[in-house]
């Protein structure tokens, strides 16, 4: 019987939690968003024009400018300068870049540095991984890390944050009919999700 309560209860949770942490984030990011940017809008701002939402607005209108900014490349370089000291600061420099890596993951720029999305195969074993091809070009690539008709082929982690950046022969890959974010999502969590979501096929 506890058994039985407890499988069903795994599964609620289960179905629930992505839910309940999506409307967090965005609840978390409305309320942080109202309470830092809606402050400095009444400084400069009288009561009576203020209304509630406007700091979210802004939250929104700060987030797309900066998006526009990160393609002027003075301003890349600027981040970088500033993403170097970071890398440098003790403790931060432990935190940061894996943060960084992850929500990089879910970035535009990062999906299409992902060409394509292939499975690997490893000898005569018939083993087969999941990988993205990130370089198809050799002028990219080391000169010494270059080798016939081969491409540089990311292979991502299961429930960790990393890879292996692995150059294969073209032989030992093919495509696979899934986008990134199916692909991502089925091999960080190593299958236990599914590989696909409705809706997500393209």
């Amino acid at each position: 019987m506890l058994k039985f309560i407890g499988k069903h209860i795994l599964t609620g949770l289960v179905t629930i939690l992505p839910v309940v942490l999506t409307l967090y984030l965005l609840y978390w990011f409305v309320i942080s968003a109202e309470a830092m940017l809606g402050d400095l809008i009444r400084i400069w701002l009288p009561e009576d024009l203020y209304r509630p939402g406007m700091g979210m607005a802004a939250g929104l209108a700060v987030a797309f400018a900066i998006g526009l900014l990160m393609h002027a490349y003075l301003v890349q370089r600027l981040f970088e300068m500033g993403e170097s000291l970071l890398y440098h600061t003790p403790v931060i420099k432990s935190i940061y870049p894996a943060l960084r890596d992850f929500l990089n993951y879910f970035s535009p720029a990062a999906k299409k540095e992902f060409d394509q999305v292939v499975a690997v195969t490893f000898g005569d074993t018939g083993m087969q991984v999941i990988g993205f091809v990130t370089q198809a070009d050799f002028d990219s690539l080391p000169k010494d890390f270059r080798a016939g008709d081969s491409v540089l082929v990311y292979l991502p982690l299961s429930y960790m944050i990393g890879g292996y950046a692995v150059l294969m022969p073209r032989s030992a890959i093919r495509p696979l009919d899934m986008n990134m974010e199916e692909a991502m999502r089925f091999t960080l969590t190593a299958g236990v999700t599914g590989a696909t979501r409705p809706g997500t096929r393209k």
